[in-house]
This record gives structure tokens, C-alpha cells and sequence, in this order.
């Protein structure tokens, strides 16, 4: 696997100027040293487990602990509220979703060393899609995979359950033993809760019962369109990308739509190539990083069907979906240019070379 921390294309996409300085600049930074001391601090099982850095991003360092622990830290004090959900509602999803997801088993509390709270699950396997250099035609086994995972995603039942169920399933008490046996990430047997009002247990429960809908207005494309054509000017004249007349026709003729008006399903919130793991095989392995888990329309999530996929693969993703109806299309696409090119000045300015041809390639896919 290579990266369970990403720019989640929700911040600077939103203030819509250009970036004056990196958006992904951390206010807390932790090395793998201190992740270790932090790590042994509160779960003593994992003491001498070995930790080595995963990966970085906008809102979380990522560090694997004994080749099978992932374990999350905030970068930046926005991210907390990310944090919260995350751990509210991926406890509630095990073992009702078709793919492996993260379950934030161990909830690790502000102490003396680091201020706020981080938390570690399974390693799910896999390596990014976006990481993967697999061609368009070689894409529909994970394409199917995708369809048939959002399906269950968006049905109304599991929003219901993500926001007024009975109490989530939580973490051990706080420097407890990792559970023995566990099966792999996304089908775990919850672990006990924690002593009642703890702030594991507070937590999640509080956020559960305020779960945002759409916050970020990624499901309008009155709002993400003109997002999307200020970075796409931007990558222009960097000379990374080409103007391309059918993504400015999308986008002229899906802006006047605004936001869906049907009722919202649950939605991952921020699917892009970075978030979907595929095997050797090219199937779909696990869907990652969940900070943006929201109430939205379903278009927030298809944004993926035409990012990154085209062709027989996203008739394969769609065919495992069910229907999509024009308009909800077109918001999917809008977002998906807006993402692609947050993506592309993203992997640019970090030298991710990989990821910035897989995001151009997503601007393209997205409006054909």
C-alpha cells in the first residue's frame, strides 16, 4: 500500500484563489521517533513494534507500525473535526460494505507529547489507483468492484444507520492490547467500548448525531464549476495542461444545474484515485481515507465513475451501480474535473509525477 494520507481537494478548492503558500503546511509534524514514543505510550502491546513513515498529506501523517498498524496523526487543527467522523462512523460500516475499509481500532488521547488525538487500524491492502499506471482498457474488474461497493454505500438504510442507530461500536479502553484474531481490515469484529463517557465514546457519538451534509458543496456544480476553471487556468498557464473545448462545454452546460434536491445518502466524500487500493490482480482492495464521510447527493462519490474510469470500464462500474440518472451525471463529472485539477497542482508543486498524469488524464475522462 502506499498512502493512507492525501490532499482531500476540500480546502484550497474551496477558498477558490490561488494557494500564497502550501495548504498542506502542518502545524504538528510527527516523525517517526515520537510516533513511536506516542504509539508505546498508550498501547504498551505495540511497544517494540517497528515504525516507519507511510506518507503525508494535507491533513494526516501516516506512519505503519509492525507491518499491519496504520496509525493516523493530525497535521493540522482542521483536520480534528475530519478525525472525529472518521472515527464515529467506520466503526458503524464494518462488515456491511463489499470492500475492506479502515476501523479505527485504537484511539489514541492528547497527552504531554502531542496535543490532540490520533488513532490506528489494520493496514488495508493494496496500492493506490492513481499509482497503479494501469491503462484504461485494464480497468473494469476494479470498476465493477467500485460499482457494487457504492451501491451499498448509498443505500438509504446504511444513512439511517451512520447517523441515528444505536450506539457505534468503538475502541478498546485506552492502552489496552490490540485484539487478537482480528479478520482484515473492513470485516473486524467491533471491539469492546470504552468505559461509558469516555472521550472516545462521547466523541463518536457526538459526531455521529452531526453528521454535515455536503459541507464542502461538492454535489453543486454551480459551485464547483467555476472552481474547477480557475485551477484548470492555473494548470494552463503552467503549461501542464492543454485547454480542452468539451471539458468547458461540460462545464457550461452542467453549472446552471446547482445542487441535487433529492433526499442524501451516506458518501465516502472525497473519492479519487488516491482513495481507491487495487491488488495485483487489478481488483479493487479497499477504500481509504474517510475524514470527508458525509451526507450528500450520490454525485459526490460517482465523481470517480468519470475520473477514473472511461469507456467499457465505467459501463462495468455503472452496470454494478444501477442507473444514473443526466443531471446527477453531470454533477459527477463537474466535480470530477475540480478534483482532477486540484489533484494536478497538488502532485505538480510535490513532484509526484504519477499522480499528476493520472490527474490530468481524470480532467479528460471526465468530460467524454
Amino acid at each position: 500500500m502506499t498512502a493512507h494520507t492525501v490532499p482531500p481537494a476540500h480546502e484550497a478548492d474551496s477558498r477558490g484563489g490561488p494557494l500564497t503558500a502550501p495548504a498542506w503546511t502542518p502545524e504538528h509534524e510527527v516523525d517517526a521517533e515520537q510516533a513511536a514514543v506516542l504509539i508505546a505510550e498508550q498501547f504498551p502491546a505495540l511497544r517494540a513494534a517497528p515504525v516507519t513513515l507511510l506518507a503525508t498529506g494535507w491533513d494526516n501523517t501516516v506512519h505503519l507500525v509492525g507491518g499491519e498498524w496504520v496509525f493516523r496523526f493530525p497535521r493540522r487543527a482542521i483536520a480534528l473535526r475530519l478525525l472525529a467522523h472518521e472515527t464515529a462512523v467506520l466503526p458503524r460500516l464494518a462488515g456491511r460494505l463489499p470492500l475492506p475499509i479502515p476501523f479505527p481500532e485504537l484511539i489514541g488521547v492528547p497527552s504531554a507529547h502531542f496535543p490532540w488525538p490520533f488513532w490506528g487500524a489494520r493496514l488495508v491492502p493494496g496500492v493506490e489507483l492513481a499509482d497503479t499506471g494501469l491503462p484504461d482498457d485494464q480497468r473494469s474488474r476494479a470498476a465493477a468492484d467500485l460499482g457494487g461497493f457504492l451501491r451499498a454505500l448509498h443505500e438509504p438504510a446504511l444513512a439511517e444507520l451512520a447517523v441515528a442507530g444505536s450506539a457505534p461500536p468503538s475502541t478498546p479502553p485506552i492502552g489496552a492490547a490490540p485484539s487478537e484474531g482480528l479478520a482484515a481490515a473492513g470485516a473486524s469484529r467491533p471491539p469492546a467500548a470504552p468505559p461509558p463517557g469516555s472521550s472516545a465514546s462521547s466523541a463518536a457519538e457526538a459526531t455521529a448525531a452531526v453528521l454535515p451534509h455536503d459541507p464542502m458543496r461538492r454535489g453543486d456544480p454551480g459551485v464547483r464549476g467555476p472552481q474547477a476553471r480557475e485551477r484548470l487556468a492555473q494548470l494552463a498557464a503552467s503549461g501542464l495542461w492543454l485547454p480542452d473545448p468539451a471539458v468547458f462545454r461540460l462545464l457550461d452546460e452542467a453549472e446552471p444545474l446547482g445542487p441535487a434536491d433529492g433526499p442524501p445518502v451516506l458518501v465516502h466524500g472525497d473519492l479519487h484515485q488516491r482513495h481507491l487500493l487495487l491488488g495485483d490482480d487489478g481488483r479493487a482492495t479497499g477504500v481509504i481515507d474517510w475524514g470527508d464521510v458525509c451526507l450528500a447527493d450520490p454525485a459526490v462519490d460517482l465523481s470517480l465513475a468519470y475520473s477514473g474510469f472511461a469507456g467499457p470500464a465505467r459501463a462495468a462500474l455503472l452496470d454494478a451501480y444501477g442507473p444514473v440518472a443526466a443531471e446527477r451525471a453531470a454533477r459527477a463529472r463537474v466535480l470530477a474535473v475540480n478534483i482532477s485539477a486540484v489533484l494536478a497542482e497538488y502532485a505538480h508543486a510535490e513532484g509526484r509525477a504519477a499522480l499528476l498524469r493520472e490527474a490530468l488524464a481524470g480532467v479528460s475522462r471526465a468530460a467524454r
